[in-house]
């Protein structure tokens, strides 16, 4: 049986004291905390460490008269040792390993009859602040001229699954106008994907996925009441098309404005980080250490027409973002 989407229960001491909201008829209750693979942190290490410490202790109480009995000192060299000559992974490398089985790459396609027309939206080529479309190849260009309902790509982006069935949020740029969605999993697996629901003025988009791998994971979403400027996140996406790629960074600023270099969009309550963000990132998940999803990656600021990061990138608070998708609040 599938689990429907994951919350954290890492919150905030007042948002713990705070009475869960009541179940709502066919929303999914919140359940246990995804299957992740077990990366042992720096304190239990150290405990382990510890125990095995104590064990030799013990032992060495039972020893026969004349042999020497381990001191404090014994044991504290013995913990320096461990703690010197074990490598235990990066915080970083441990978020990417919990998030990575839920990004999924995004692509979109219209009809290359609506681009003669110039019909079709001018998307983005997955930009987080609006890149321009990718231009046809020299061998495309030198073909026969292609039938009316030939599809070409023309948005690329990053999406992340909140629930197992095959929900997907991401941004609304990355696929608005396509006459057609396809979705790429972790384990490669393509599927269709169809536009379920929007959410305009925060640039969201949730998507369903038509086919899912056997063993789907979804994100774990956390709350952003405790998220402070400082706090290490992660930005996982395809930049470029390439990826998927992780990139670390802090938080940088909370409850930010941001307006597009068109002017025709303005978003607020936006997280500022500066993880490196670039075209093909929108609509990725932005992570804590623990791997739990707080913003949707929709924007970069850069005054220049280079339309690449210079250090400021924006995220939808995943309260937004989960609202969109018809979830309960936190």
């Amino acid at each position: 049986m599938r689990r429907p989407a994951l919350y954290s229960s890492s919150r905030s001491k007042a948002a713990v004291q705070a009475s869960p909201p009541a179940e709502q008829p066919g929303v999914p209750s919140p359940a246990p905390a995804a299957r992740r693979r077990f990366i042992p942190t720096n304190n239990q290490m150290l405990w382990a460490a510890i125990l095995v410490l104590a064990t030799l202790l013990a032992f060495s109480l039972g020893l026969r008269p004349g042999q020497r009995k381990l001191t404090q000192d014994d044991i504290n060299a013995a913990v320096l040792k461990t703690l010197e000559t074990q490598t235990l992974p990066s915080e970083y490398s441990k978020a990417y390993e919990n998030i990575r089985p839920s990004v999924v790459r995004v692509i979109s396609y219209v009809k290359k009859s609506r681009l003669k027309d110039d019909k079709a939206p001018k998307m983005a080529q997955g930009g987080p602040n609006g890149a321009k479309p990718k231009p046809l190849g020299p061998a495309r260009a030198a073909s026969a001229p292609a039938a009316d309902d030939e599809e070409v790509e023309h948005g690329v982006g990053t999406g992340v699954v909140i629930v197992d069935k095959g929900v997907i949020l991401t941004n609304l740029h990355v696929v608005a106008g396509a006459d057609r969605i396809k979705v790429i999993f972790h384990d490669g697996l393509e599927s269709t994907a169809t536009i379920s629901g929007v959410q305009a003025e925060n640039d969201l988009a949730v998507l369903q996925a038509q086919k899912i791998p056997d063993d789907m994971i979804a994100a774990t979403m956390r709350s952003t009441s405790d998220l402070q400027p400082g706090d290490k996140v992660l930005a996982v996406g395809f930049p470029f098309g390439i990826g998927p790629s992780a990139s670390g960074g802090v938080v940088s600023g909370l409850k930010r404005v941001f307006r597009s270099p068109e002017g025709k969009q303005e978003m607020n309550n936006l997280i500022q980080f500066d993880a490196a963000a670039n075209p093909g990132n929108s609509g990725g998940p932005l992570v804590t250490m623990d791997g739990e999803v707080v913003g949707i990656v929709t924007a970069i600021l850069n005054p220049t027409s280079a339309r690449t990061f210079l250090g400021i990138g924006f995220a939808v608070p995943i309260e937004n973002a989960a609202s969109a998708a018809g979830l309960p609040p936190f």
